[in-house]
């Protein structure tokens, strides 16, 4: 009896049908073409430089970035320069960016590069996920646009053109809608020009294919568009649900002595990881003077006691209504170190303008000063 052969597995069926994918494809490469924004990453063909750029980008508009990205890399011009740096620098000009997290990350992956691949980012996608803070959409962008590799990728604007184009139903966030969105993605991505592509695709999110508003008559790829001819552009993709942003109170502890006034640094985790601040405490919102002092002491590590009030500053980031209690304070110790913080140092206002401080923990600081908590 002769052996029965095993069969091959069968083709995963095609999701863009090849006349359609290859239209869509020189559609958006020469809209490009003629209409990319000149931003100065793409003047440059440096794999760092770029890899900067998509980090700085989550989260964050294009005109903010830029100066923030010429900034960083005349400080830090090469992963070994960012490597070699301690985090509180790299923290200090990444300041008013927000999301520290990123910078955090940035700064363990150049150590790790510089470590593992002789200063030198690895090329594709596959390696790049193993480095931190990079996820799928990190890696697909620099190896495409870096290193040329057809890597898929799959960013807000990129997920509403698909949204779009493809009718593709659910909410954001929906895994099974995110499985398809980069199906397709991979699938469409060309194997030519796949960083130009890529690029394409963000761009038409960001210029013409709005979230609002879409410029619908000034979409080079309208007549493969399945929302546009069945008139849903403004029901796709439909609004993701927020979350209110949580409330958050922190007591600081500002602490004057001759001339200085006390700021310690947090440890490398969190809301505010590795970044310095008048010394904080979380609070309610109904928390007593007197229980604010406990709560500072506890942080602090000796005993503090409340002079007087010195006001409120607001601040309303993404995901946190942040409210910051300023506290005229003293005691009989003046504290070098801390249980609660990585390092304290006791700074003149000059000293306090260069640290690493978010925007947030800067009002907090002119607002103190303003208060006189120092002499003229």
């Amino acid at each position: 009896m002769r052996p029965s052969r095993k069969r091959a597995p069968s083709p995963t069926p095609l999701l863009i049908e090849p006349t359609r994918r290859e239209s869509l494809r020189s559609g958006l490469l020469a809209w490009y073409d003629r209409q990319k924004r000149d931003l100065p990453w793409r003047r440059t063909r440096d794999p760092y430089a770029i890899w900067l750029s998509e980090v700085m980008l989550q989260q964050t508009q294009v005109t903010t970035v830029i100066p923030y990205w010429e900034r960083f890399l005349q400080r830090f011009p090469t992963v070994e320069a960012l490597a070699r740096a301690p985090l509180p620098d790299v923290l200090a000009a990444w300041r008013g960016l927000g999301y520290y997290s990123r910078a955090r990350n940035l700064h363990l992956a150049a150590q790790d590069v510089v470590a593992r691949h002789g200063g030198k980012l690895p090329s594709t996608a596959a390696e790049l996920l193993t480095l931190r803070g990079f996820g799928r959409y990190t890696a697909g962008a620099v190896a495409s646009i870096a290193f040329g590799e057809p890597a898929p990728l799959v960013d807000g604007n990129v997920a509403r053109v698909f949204s779009r184009l493809f009718e593709v139903e659910g909410l954001p966030g929906d895994r099974v809608r995110e499985a398809r969105l980069w199906a397709l993605a991979t699938e469409l991505v060309s194997p030519e020009r796949p960083g130009d592509f890529n690029q394409a695709l963000m761009e038409h999110g960001a210029t013409v294919c709005r979230p609002d508003n879409p410029l619908c008559l000034l979409c080079p790829v309208r007549e493969d568009c399945l929302a546009w001819r069945h008139g849903r552009v403004n029901e796709l993709p439909p609004a993701k649900v927020r979350a209110p942003p949580k409330r958050m109170t922190l007591a600081l502890a500002v602490w004057a002595h001759e001339g200085r006034l006390l700021l310690a640094r947090r440890e490398e985790k969190g809301l505010f990881g590795g970044l310095w601040e008048l010394p904080a405490a979380e609070i309610e919102a109904d928390t007593p003077d007197s229980q604010s002092a406990d709560k500072l002491t506890q942080s602090l590590g000796t005993p503090v006691r409340v002079e007087a009030v010195l006001g409120t500053v607001r601040r309303q980031l993404t995901h946190r209504s942040l409210t910051l209690r300023l506290l005229r304070v003293t005691g009989s110790k003046h504290p070098t170190r801390a249980p609660a913080f990585r390092e304290l140092r006791w700074c003149t206002p000059e000293e306090a303008s260069s640290l690493g401080m978010s925007t947030a923990m800067h009002k907090a600081l002119e607002a103190a000063l303003d208060a006189g908590v120092l002499p003229a």
